[in-house]
């Protein structure tokens, strides 16, 4: 037996997001997605220190060990080795920065700081430092405070230090970098070179016009960077109700505990010191040494300036074969299945239903769940629209959505006032279903329809996150969502469902049967698979049923985006399974399982990943997939991934992430392979219509 049964949960989380560094690093990736790469890998670290660390060091200043939680490493050792790790990433990620800059200067896109800057270029950021930016900063000056100022996480600050002319006094000050402005300034171009200055070196640049009040012979300003613990501490107070306790917990994140300070390295030791200890940071902190410039999540909204060939060739999103967007989609619907698969087809067909349910008079009823949302989200239009129109609509919206909760707080008052009601969940359980029914009366009868996804509700990000969404009108299924809601409304009464797979009360035991049922197959030696694809695999008991599969000689292949603590591969222990995570233009979001049951293919698609908080601690909804074609098209796409040999990486126990060889084989890149599948779809079926 291999001597290691897991893989840390957090190390393998870093080992992601190396991956996405990988992306950034990658010369074959246009240059301008580089830079997106770059700010997805450094938002990713942000969330990283705000949740799972932040738990970690709770976890370690309790005095507990953690070592039964954390899969054999005590909390005190894993910050240590999560510092490390994250000390070596962001160097990495410097690096990576550096060598992308230099290659936008070769096509004439230059970076530049505050003394770099010509003749015309400064009369442009005088002119933007007086009537845009100025307007906008907050300077503090801090010694003479009797409270330091609480810095938030979401923001940088650079961190100012005056050498005053008076008895050499150093005086201390932060500079708010706003948000409210891009960070990215676009300078006037010249002979055909795009120039650019981050919002820092503009502030850096007027410091003099900032501070002319002091009589100083030096000025700097470094930049630095909080991270909190985002923990919410939702209060018992029976007095209030949901939606002020969220409130009221969100408003408390802004001063929650600090876990990550990150300084740029040039800065001055007394500076440093300085700011350690008016925030009470101490060496059981994570304290990261790091460039010039920080927050670089800002990258993903670095300008284009136009050069779109240095970006991904976007792909028009397809059609989906004989559903229309100018006819009645309920009308087809009741006919037949049909799976949407984001974004390689267009996420309208959702919205679509949604339009048509709230204008249709036979409609009486809307109950949809919402986790995430768009800043200006059609959904919400539509559920809106359908209540004015005299429909019932229920919502249940997850307020409890991490980093989510004030967007859905505002929504959620926004449909209280149009009349909606309202489901805001169940104590201890968050709702991550993404389910949808109505009904509708056909000759004096009620009838369903509805649709169950893998993904958020959210055109915006349905735009580059790869999710399936399952459109039916098969009655005993849509029965069982009726009862979900039912469950939300009376949540004492746990409900049997015919069809669909529900958490916390039995995606984990049907799972179980699931795997054992593939163990009896190969035991008596028939024919028996078992293909899972999903964002994280976590759960211990689980991984040591698929181990006991694998044992039993079930051939079991994983598709893991994210943290994978399974080890593939390892005789005695995991022979029988490999597993691959793919990162890509999309984000690979879609949760397919399957199952070989010899020869006769069972296929199911989930919110749920095997996480014990998705199986024991949300609701999650497992759907089953009766139509045979849909069934085709979701085991060929999980075949097309499998057989990929670009952006494919093998999970190990070493945490190298290691590329899959092509071994002479064509560049096989499944993400553009899948969107040709959906091409070849359409042109089969044109081509039938015009025979």
């Amino acid at each position: 037996m291999h001597e290691q049964k897991y893989i840390d949960r957090e190390k393998s989380w870093l080992a992601f997001n190396a991956r996405v560094l990988q992306e950034a690093a990658d010369n074959t990736v246009p240059l301008l997605d580089r830079l997106r790469f770059v700010g997805i890998f450094s938002n990713n670290l942000d969330e990283f220190f705000r949740v799972r660390y932040a738990a970690i060091r709770r976890l370690s200043l309790s005095g507990i060990s953690g070592e039964k939680y954390l899969g054999g490493v005590s909390a005190h050792q894993l910050i240590k080795d999560i510092t490390e790790i994250v000390i070596q990433q962001q160097s990495e990620s410097l690096r990576i920065l550096s060598n992308i800059e230099s290659e936008l200067e070769a096509e004439n896109i230059f970076i530049v700081k505050e003394d770099q800057i010509n003749e015309k270029q400064e009369k442009f950021l005088k002119d933007f430092f007086i009537q845009r930016l100025s307007p906008e900063l907050v300077t503090i000056i801090l010694n003479d405070l009797a409270e330091f100022p609480i810095l938030k996480d979401t923001l940088g600050y650079l961190a100012v230090r005056l050498e005053m002319n008076t008895n050499d006094e150093i005086r201390y000050a932060v500079i708010e970098i706003p948000k409210t402005i891009n960070r990215f300034v676009v300078l006037p171009s010249t002979d055909d070179k795009h120039y650019v200055i981050l919002l820092d070196d503009v502030i850096r640049h007027n410091l003099e016009n900032i501070f002319n009040i002091f009589d100083y012979k030096s000025v700097s300003a470094h930049m630095i960077k909080i991270t909190r613990d985002a923990q919410l501490d939702i209060d018992s107070d029976l007095s209030k109700s949901m939606l002020e306790k969220i409130a009221s917990s969100v408003k408390d994140r802004r001063i929650g505990e600090p876990v990550r300070f990150i300084y740029d390295s040039q800065i001055e030791e007394d500076t440093l010191r300085f700011f350690l200890d008016k925030m009470k940071i101490v060496e059981t902190d994570s304290i990261i040494p790091g460039g010039r410039y920080h927050n670089r999540r800002d990258y993903m909204n670095f300008p284009n300036l136009g050069r779109f060939d240095l970006l991904y060739k976007m792909n028009d999103p397809l059609p989906i074969p004989g559903l229309s967007l100018g006819g009645s989609i309920l009308e087809k619907i009741s006919k037949k299945d049909y799976l949407l698969h984001a974004p390689y087809q267009s996420f309208s067909y959702l919205t679509k239903f949604l339009r048509e349910a709230a204008l249709d008079p036979k409609v009486t009823s809307i109950k949809i769940t919402l986790y995430r949302l768009a800043k200006n989200s059609q959904i919400i239009s539509s559920l809106i629209n359908a209540a004015k129109n005299g429909k019932k609509v229920t919502v249940q919206i997850e307020l409890q959505a991490r980093f989510d909760e004030a967007s859905n707080i505002s929504y959620a008052e926004q449909m209280q006032t149009e009349g909606i009601q309202l489901i805001f969940g169940i104590k201890g359980l968050k709702v991550h279903s993404k389910i949808c029914v109505i009904e509708r009366v056909e000759d004096g009868k009620t009838k369903r329809y509805g649709f169950i996804s893998t993904g958020n509700f959210n055109e915006a990000t349905a735009k580059i996150y790869t999710d399936v969404t399952l459109f039916t009108c098969h009655q005993q299924i849509l029965k069982d969502i009726s009862k979900i809601f039912e469950f939300f409304d009376i949540n004492y009464r746990v409900h049997r469902y015919k069809h669909l797979i529900v958490s916390p009360h039995y995606t984990r035991s049907k799972f179980i049967k699931l795997v054992d049922r593939e163990i009896l197959h190969a035991l008596a030696g028939r024919k028996t698979h078992i293909k899972l694809k999903m964002n994280s695999l976590s759960d211990f008991k689980m991984i040591d049923k698929l181990y006991e599969a694998s044992n039993a000689g079930v051939k079991i292949q994983l598709q893991v985006r994210g943290i994978c603590c399974l080890i593939p591969g390892i005789p005695g222990m995991s022979e029988n399974i490999e597993a691959i995570s793919i990162v890509d233009n999309y984000l690979e979001h879609t949760r397919v399982y399957i199952f070989g049951n010899a020869g006769l293919n069972e296929v199911y698609i989930s919110s749920a990943d095997f996480m014990t908080r998705n199986l024991d601690g949300r609701v999650e909804v497992t759907c089953p997939i009766y139509d045979l074609s849909i069934k085709k098209e979701l085991i060929d796409n999980f075949n097309i991934a499998w057989k990929g040999n670009v952006k494919v990486r093998y999970h190990s126990y070493k945490l190298d992430n290691k590329y899959k060889p092509r071994n002479h084989h064509a560049p096989f890149r499944a993400q553009l392979e899948t969107y040709k599948y959906y091409q070849n779809k359409l042109e089969i079926i044109e081509e039938v219509v015009q025979k």
